[in-house]
């Protein structure tokens, strides 16, 4: 007994729901007339209509004043009622956004070319130094000593190539003995320059200019050739490596113009161009990575820095329709474009979503006019009102057309 006390009253909801609707929401009898209900239980449920009450059986009279039969503006409320947005254009890869880290243009770590104890450091941590400037010293007794050395024996061996030319004019010496006596000059100057390249070396002397980073030996420390004393950076200019997604590999090249920001710094524009790009792409995260280059003329940027870095393009143009305006079917994406009085189907390429706006491929001009409410009634070619626009002019064409 309880099921059929649930039927029942199940029943009486949806009869009174039906009628609500019907009553109410526009459209809702044509809809139920569409899948095959029949006309006398339509007006049943929708209740007696404005020029009907009171007159009794006169339906037909009642439907000729302004009901959904023959005459009247019967037809003009048939046609869909739709809201509309103009289409719009964007660009998009037109700018390019990363975050990069800074170096120096010209980092170098000193090191010495011998082996050997530190005399002397000659620098300290900020000094500017020049090319070539000597910065540290090593012990170098043995050098100056071997040195020395190798200059008197070029002298003696210089002296002795001399008396032995004019000994061979009066014929005291031979020929042969001339010549032993040049090769041996020649072997005591080659002696000589290796020994003052051995001097010459206990001098630890910077490969370029820049300003010299903290000193970590001391004086009195041993080192060798692979023991750093300082680094020295050139940040005169200052390189920024950042990596962009493959698809503007094709489109950025050396010296294009780029915009950074020390993230220091974040108000000063910093202008600079695209010092390399890499030959090939990362396959992992498939980046490129590109390598800017920026001024530095007050000395204000370090090696190390981080900096976001703006890169421009021409970019691409596409139409863009507010989200409300997508549609779908089997054929794939689409839009309704309102042309003159009638509705049309648009096939959509969806190139980029944001929250405001899609970015499309399709053939729409910007200031089309697109359906973003009551597309469920449209059908291509169809006519469509347009909410918010005078519709007095249509509503009396087609009072007209009863007459």
């Amino acid at each position: 007994m309880r099921f059929w006390n649930q039927l029942a009253i199940s029943v009486v909801v949806l009869a009174v729901g039906g009628a609500a609707w019907v009553r109410f929401a526009p459209g809702a009898g044509e809809t139920l007339a569409a899948i095959g209900v029949s006309q006398p239980l339509i007006d049943a449920l929708s209740g007696p209509q404005d020029g009907q009450a009171g007159r009794g059986g006169s339906g037909n009279a009642g439907r000729g004043q302004g009901g959904r039969g023959q005459g009247g503006l019967g037809g003009f409320a048939d046609v869909p009622l739709v809201v509309v947005r103009p289409a719009a254009s964007s660009l998009v890869n037109d700018r390019l956004n990363a975050i990069g880290n800074g170096e120096a243009i010209r980092s170098v770590t000193v090191t010495p070319t011998a082996t050997g104890n530190l005399t002397e450091i000659l620098v300290k941590s900020g000094d500017r130094i020049a090319e070539g400037q000597v910065i540290a010293r090593l012990d170098s007794d043995d050098q100056m000593i071997a040195a020395e050395q190798a200059r008197l024996t070029r002298d003696s061996a210089r002296e002795k190539v001399e008396r032995y030319r004019n000994l061979s004019t009066a014929r005291a010496v031979t020929a042969v003995e001339v010549r032993d006596a040049e090769f041996a000059l020649q072997a005591a100057e080659l002696a000589l320059k290796t020994a003052e390249l051995d001097l010459k070396r206990r001098d630890i002397a910077a490969p370029s200019k820049g300003v010299v980073g903290i000193i970590t030996v001391n004086i009195g420390d041993y080192v060798t050739t692979s023991t750093p004393i300082a680094v020295v950076d050139d940040r005169s200019q200052i390189l920024v490596d950042f990596w962009v997604p493959e698809r503007f590999a094709g489109k950025i090249f050396v010296d294009q113009p780029v915009t950074a920001n020390a993230i220091a710094r974040p108000a000063r524009a910093l202008q600079g161009v695209v010092h390399a790009i890499d030959n090939r792409l990362d396959p992992e995260s498939r980046t490129l990575r590109v390598r800017a280059r920026l001024e530095n003329p007050d000395d204000m940027l370090r090696a190390g820095m981080s900096f976001s870095v703006t890169v421009a393009f021409e970019g691409d143009r596409y139409p863009t329709v507010d989200p409300l305006a997508i549609q779908w079917s089997s054929e794939g994406s689409f839009v309704w474009r309102v042309n003159g009085d009638k509705s049309e189907r648009v096939p959509i390429k969806i190139i980029q979503r944001n929250p405001d706006k899609v970015l499309v491929e399709a053939e729409l001009a910007e200031g089309d006019r697109v359906v973003t409410e009551g597309v469920q009634r449209l059908r291509d070619g169809g006519a469509v009102r347009i909410a918010g626009e005078p519709a007095a002019e249509a509503g009396q064409k087609v009072a007209g057309d009863a007459q």
